[in-house]
């Protein structure tokens, strides 16, 4: 308990203070940024929107073929069960890599370099 409560002091000194380090730049530096910054979250929102549609589609298909084929041989339905299963589980992992994908791009920001250059800010 007690490490938790160190821990969390910390994070909120390293917040509070890298706040005022960022007030102190330039206001169009901290614009452009910002903008950057805004098109990347609506690019990642937009992907996880499409991963999330495609795998929905892909799921309701899945399990729907599942159910046909349980429906016309009864006595397969074990084997039809766990290839569905093994089936979803490899169409949900897509719809995780694109939200690895976006997170890499909300928190990594592996572009952060080449703007910091763009823009004439010290590396």
């Amino acid at each position: 308990m007690k490490k938790s409560v160190t821990t969390f002091l910390l994070a909120c000194a390293l917040v509070l203070g890298t706040a005022a380090m960022a007030l102190a730049a330039d206001a169009e530096v901290q614009v452009a940024g910002l903008k950057v910054f805004q098109w990347t979250i609506i690019a990642a929102g937009f992907g996880i929107a499409i991963a999330a549609f495609g795998t929905g589609l892909a799921q309701g298909n899945a399990i729907r073929g599942a159910v046909e084929g349980t429906a016309r041989n009864p006595e397969a339905s074990g084997k039809i069960t766990v290839t569905m299963i093994i089936g979803l589980a490899l169409i949900e992992s897509l719809c995780i890599y694109a939200l690895v994908v976006a997170l890499i791009l909300l928190y990594a920001y592996p572009m952060a370099l080449p703007i910091a250059k763009m823009l004439g800010l010290p590396v």
